[in-house]
């Protein structure tokens, strides 16, 4: 069975960046009826017990009746779990550490990995996300996939360690149609502490 990732804090905790209506409906409402989905088509397919990392990385085994079903959903709940996992009332500021300096060394500057995400998730057209992943071999790339995609599911081999959701449901109850805003403000609240432990821990695969 997959499960949720549940809050640690309050629906109203990340205020003035993400209002609580978008918390409450995106996590309540939308990540809930992802992972209810999944978890009913994966039992249909037999898939229940496989890890959601797994699974994604090998939907050609999954029966061609669920498949469509098993990509959609499946990656909504894993894209959501990553996604509320790295926002926090904790965040902001500039990743330090290991994290700090692979983006510096990667990108040039937070400033610079800044830019280039922002314009990967103000770049992707209708729904989706803009990735932070880790190659095999130690690297940070970034990309951007449409619906529920990700760099699992579209089998490129990286992993992903944070993410910025451009799903109209993520933003427009606050930010209507300023997409670049909501991404501006999500920055303030995204939890590097949490994406760099989840950098080391894929140091270590």
């Amino acid at each position: 069975m997959f499960t949720q990732y549940q809050l640690p804090y309050a629906y109203d905790a990340l205020e003035p960046h993400i209002d609580a209506l978008t918390v409450e409906t995106h996590h309540g409402k939308h990540h809930a009826t992802y992972t209810k989905n999944l978890n009913d088509f994966a039992e249909k397919a037999g898939v229940q017990e496989k890890d959601i990392v797994e699974l994604l990385g090998s939907l050609e085994d999954v029966s061609e009746e669920y498949r469509t079903a098993i990509r959609n959903n499946g990656g909504g709940f894993y894209n959501h779990n990553l996604y509320f996992e790295t926002i926090s009332p904790n965040g902001g500021g500039v990743p330090t550490g290991v994290l700090g300096d692979k983006i510096n060394e990667c990108f040039g500057s937070f400033e610079e990995f800044k830019e280039k995400i922002s314009a990967l998730a103000m770049g992707q057209f209708g729904s989706g996300w803009a990735w932070l992943s880790v190659a095999k071999d130690g690297s940070l790339v970034l990309s951007n996939s449409g619906n529920q995609d990700n760099p699992i599911s579209l089998g490129t081999g990286n992993m992903p360690i944070m993410c910025i959701d451009v799903w109209e449901h993520a933003y427009y109850l606050k930010y209507k149609n300023l997409r670049a805003d909501y991404v501006k403000e999500l920055f303030e609240v995204i939890d590097w502490e949490v994406v760099g432990r989840k950098y080391e821990e894929q140091l270590k695969r």
